[in-house]
């Protein structure tokens, strides 16, 4: 059992979310950091030399770090005109959800009708450190709340719709990070947690389906609303 202080989740077994040098990741993880953070703006040119040169590397690294982050959606490369950072905008966020929307339901059917009374007591071990948590670390609670959701989707057969939900899970973590939870959306995700284990103790899996819709859906709009609020704060 993890730690409370130490808890990280990670990827379904079998994919692999990194898949480069320790110097590659690294980079991958700052380069995101500011694309994210608007560091790199939108549309920006991302020259291999100009990023080696910038974190005093070479320009393997770089190009390890800049083809996870295409593999992320975060960087776009064109013919002639290499790489650029997309645009982290709204109607990227919610190309993202609407995806999950589509995904997650399938993923989680199948779950229902496979679930152990092990996978069961881990779902409700992870949603009481969630609710212990209760969003004081809003790192934290996006660690354990992924978690939740591994544990429905990582063992399912089709590995490439998998792969598909973890990496566009993390694209919607890190860019909700910018935000904090309203009351509301934090009353959802732990009331629909616990109905999305009961539902699957009586096997419900259509139930369970319509639920984790949901749920996908609220929270991708709950980023949106948070986006369009700071949009409107800056042009204020």
């Amino acid at each position: 059992m993890a730690e409370t202080d130490d808890f990280k989740a990670k990827p379904p077994p079998g994919i692999d979310a990194i898949g480069a040098s320790s110097e590659g990741v690294s980079l991958y993880e700052l380069i995101r950091e500011d694309i994210i953070e608007g560091r790199l703006a939108a549309n920006e040119r991302l020259v291999v030399t100009d990023l080696a040169r910038r974190h005093g590397t070479s320009t393997n690294p770089v190009r390890e770090a800049l083809q996870l982050l295409r593999g992320e959606g975060f960087v776009i490369f064109s013919p002639n005109r290499g790489a650029r950072v997309r645009p982290i905008d709204q109607d990227f966020v919610r190309d993202i959800y609407e995806i999950g929307v589509l995904i997650e339901p399938a993923l989680t059917r199948w779950f229902v009708g496979m679930a152990t009374g092990e996978d069961i007591a881990e779902l409700e071990r992870i949603q009481g450190l969630i609710e212990e948590n209760n969003f004081a670390d809003t790192f934290r609670h996006s660690e354990l709340d992924t978690a939740f959701h591994t544990v429905m989707y990582q063992r399912h057969y089709n590995r490439h719709a998998a792969e598909l939900w973890w990496k566009h899970r993390e694209v919607l973590r890190a860019v909700s990070r910018r935000f904090n939870f309203t009351l509301a959306r934090r009353a959802a995700i732990i009331r629909e947690h616990r109905e999305l284990i009961a539902l699957i103790k009586a096997g419900e899996a259509d139930k369970a389906a319509e639920l984790i819709s949901r749920h996908v859906e609220g929270s991708g709009r709950h980023v949106l609303e948070q986006m369009r609020a700071r949009n409107a704060a800056r042009a204020g």
